[in-house]
């Protein structure tokens, strides 16, 4: 079976945002429903191996999600997967396992929705692709960056919004990493905002973005707003990502067991907050949830071919109270000891060339918090570095 290169540009201007037009409200079915069933926040791929990738999509109603697979666009030779039905409980979002891909090329994917009570009877498709780690030496390129629609500033539809993502689309990375911050759940927009020489900027503001995140749905609302911008869609149709989350998913600083000292909050548990932050987060993001030993973890190692190893930690959901400059509980830290274990044992195992380590704090900073407070502090960031130099 001959195959011709398959570039990304060709879906940036394609199918892939085409059907993204109609947005729905997470958490509800819309009122008027269509002939069919339709995909409301286009496609995404992520945590991509050498072999499989993760395929995720939302629908507009209780329906069943179809991938195809192909070397080509063209999908002639296609192979089929019937994924799962699509339903309230999840947001209406689903995610298909997409094995036995080819190592080391570009894969095209496409996305069609089924409807339950009439088989046959499907979705305009939307269509990807994405680039499966090689098998032999070669140079890997991926673009870092996190923090989304934070610090008062979101989709602005006078400058073209997400512009950065359509950038980033044209240098064909790999992959992209967003290292936390994925949401600003604590960070809600205005329509304006004044900028320093008198003009106003402006934001797209949904119900989700004009309130902090307290229930599911809010949260959920929050990973929606993003995929509102066209740039960041076809982004997420072509380039796989690798997702970590930091503490806006929750809340500033925040660290298990905290009381919030916020008015904004009617629910100040930060407990129950992460809960649903860590629901909706594995609902929008295309991460593979395919940990044994603890379902839904976020931190893991992902190999990408045999020049890297990227080992993505969790350093908010195990982590220590902020407190003062001092060490109270050395078998806790920023990562608890589970995690740092883990840690120790795998980059011990790892034979890649390159081993980037994706921490969401800073190791070589004090980070403050609440005054004589806080959440990075000198001792347990040289804890955790010592540990890790010293292995296992």
């Amino acid at each position: 079976m001959s195959s011709t290169p398959l570039s990304r540009r060709q879906f940036l201007t394609a199918g892939a945002t085409a059907g993204a037009a109609l947005v729905v409200a997470p958490g509800s079915a819309p009122v008027f429903v269509r002939s069919r069933p339709q995909l409301t926040h286009g496609i995404q791929s992520g945590d991509v191996t050498a072999d499989s990738a993760i395929v995720w999509a939302r629908a507009d109603r209780p329906s069943r999600m179809i991938v195809e697979v192909s070397p080509t666009p063209s999908f002639r030779h296609a192979r089929r997967l019937r994924g799962p039905i699509l339903t309230p409980d999840h947001d209406f979002s689903g995610k298909v396992l997409v094995d036995g891909l080819p190592q080391g090329r570009e894969v095209a994917y496409r996305v069609t929705l089924e409807d339950l009570d009439r088989p046959g009877l499907r979705s305009e498709p939307l269509s990807g692709s994405l680039t499966t780690a090689p098998r032999w030496r070669r140079d890997v390129a991926f673009r870092w960056s996190g923090d989304l629609a934070g610090q008062g500033w979101g989709i602005n539809p006078d400058i073209g919004g997400y512009r950065i993502f359509k950038t980033m689309a044209a240098l064909e990375p790999d992959f992209f990493l967003c290292s936390g911050d994925t949401i600003y759940a604590d960070g809600p927009l205005l329509p304006t905002v004044a900028l320093p020489d008198g003009r106003i900027s402006r934001n797209v503001v949904t119900p989700a973005k004009a309130k902090v995140c307290e229930t599911l749905d809010d949260f959920r609302g929050a990973f929606a707003y993003n995929l509102l911008d066209e740039n960041m869609r076809g982004f997420a149709a072509t380039v796989p990502q690798i997702n970590q989350w930091d503490d806006h998913e929750t809340h500033n600083n925040w660290y298990p067991g905290q009381i919030l000292a916020d008015d904004r909050y009617t629910e100040k548990r930060a407990d129950v907050l992460a809960a649903r932050a860590h629901q909706a987060f594995f609902e929008w993001v295309p991460i593979a949830p395919r940990q044994r030993d603890e379902f839904g973890r976020i931190y893991r190692r992902i190999s990408h071919g045999p020049m890297l190893d990227l080992f993505i930690l969790d350093m908010r959901t195990y982590k220590d109270p902020n407190g003062p400059d001092v060490y109270a509980d050395p078998s806790i830290g920023l990562l608890g000891p589970a995690q740092r274990a883990w840690l120790k044992r795998e980059l011990a195992a790892s034979k890649a060339t390159w081993k980037v380590i994706a921490n969401d704090l800073p190791l070589g900073l004090v980070v403050p918090d609440t005054p004589g407070t806080f959440e990075g502090r000198q001792g347990a960031v040289q804890r955790a570095a010592d540990a890790v130099a010293r292995g296992p």
